[in-house]
């Protein structure tokens, strides 16, 4: 694969908002921002393809033409991509897709999601339900965090990770939000705090769980001949998979397992022509503390997931950085603007421009994984840097 550059990119803070903004103004702010940052004119961009989960979020049937309609675009190619907690990260694919096709030369790619303001907890909460089997599942009244607890419960009694693991993670990831001028929970908070938060589903508690939030992210994706300057400097998308599993966990071999995610990781390195051992960075899903270790363990990125989180292998300065952004737990989760969000942050760290708390060395490969569902729809990107 030769590569898509990422060309620029930008995004909100994400958060609760309060101050009577709503989507299209997010979404015009991280299109604008993240044109300048391209060192590109609005007028530039040929294609939009635009991210969000829910139209109850959004209220809107047909968002990549509203969004096209506020952002100025007229007379463009645009889509809208859905995935789940892996629509963001989707667009991106389609994006790039676009442009490797020749069938664009410069797309915007918007991922937005206004998940926290507009409808009371409950209803997201009932909402999220429907992301799996909705007769199975979601209309049984059973939530995203009892699935997701299900299936951790069998991660657990197959490698011996613990609450203490989980705790951990829930702790590091917030920490390395406060470095984040964008995070939603940048909290100071130590492993007593996530025991002391109430119980949600066992073996989760409330700190172990990501927030609803509002927001958005844009990346704009070129090749190298659409930028005039070639796009000197700027990562590049080398490496892209996409696999699903079974959707209800009943009917998996391993639950407790995320594999498709393996399947995905391998297809996105043999694109890449790049190896697990050379991935220097990871932005990883981590919509709760135990989807994290999941995660790292479904992608292969360790042998003993358990033994190199209790290690330290995936902290800021450890052999594999997880999640500085401050991850879904400390970053945010607005849904459609997730996967676009962790693109970013993989290009800009590649870049030693990242606004957050920063690799120690940038290295040559990082990684994006995100999913939907219990990872039933799984998206792997590998960026490398500009050589």
């Amino acid at each position: 694969m030769s590569g898509v550059v990422v060309a620029g990119g930008a995004m909100t803070p994400f958060n609760r908002r309060k101050d009577g903004s709503g989507m299209r103004d997010w979404a015009r702010a991280a299109f604008f921002d993240a044109v300048a940052d391209a060192r590109l004119e609005a007028g530039d961009i040929d294609a939009l393809v635009v991210a969000s989960e829910s139209d109850f979020f959004t209220l809107q049937l047909n968002p990549a033409a509203l969004i096209a309609d506020e952002l100025g675009l007229f007379g463009i190619a645009a889509q809208r991509v859905e995935g789940g907690g892996a629509s963001g990260h989707l667009a991106v694919h389609a994006g790039a897709a676009m442009v490797m096709a020749g069938r664009a030369r410069r797309v915007a790619v918007v991922g937005l999601e206004p998940s926290a303001s507009h409808l009371p907890g409950a209803a997201v909460g009932a909402l999220y339900g429907l992301s799996f089997d909705a007769w199975t599942d979601g209309m049984t009244g059973i939530d995203s965090t009892s699935l997701y607890a299900l299936s951790v419960q069998a991660f657990m009694e197959e490698t011996g990770a613990g609450q203490d693991d989980f705790a951990a993670i829930a702790v590091r990831n917030r920490q390395n939000a406060r470095a984040n001028p964008n995070a939603h929970l940048p909290l100071d908070i130590a492993a007593a705090d996530v025991a002391a938060s109430p119980v949600i589903a066992q073996p989760y508690r409330r700190l172990d769980c990501s927030p609803l939030s509002d927001g958005a992210a844009c990346v704009i994706l070129a090749g190298a001949a659409g930028l005039p300057d070639g796009g000197a400097g700027r990562a590049r998308i080398a490496g892209m998979g996409v696999a699903n599993d079974r959707v209800r966990l009943g009917e998996r071999a391993r639950p407790g397992r995320f594999e498709a995610k393996g399947v995905a990781m391998r297809r996105a390195l043999a694109e890449a022509g790049a190896t697990a051992a050379e991935i220097g960075l990871a932005e990883i899903y981590d919509s709760y503390s135990g989807a994290q270790l999941q995660a790292l363990d479904g992608l292969g990125l360790a042998g003993d997931v358990v033994g190199a989180e209790r290690e330290g292998v995936f902290a800021a300065d450890g052999a594999l950085p997880v999640n500085l952004s401050g991850g879904l737990l400390g970053q945010g989760a607005p849904v459609g603007a997730t996967g676009v969000a962790q693109v970013l942050a993989c290009a800009l760290q590649l870049e030693g421009r990242y606004f957050g708390r920063r690799v120690a060395t940038p290295p040559r490969y990082a990684l994006a994984d995100t999913h939907g569902g219990v990872a039933t729809l799984n998206a792997v990107s590998i960026l490398e840097a500009a050589r």
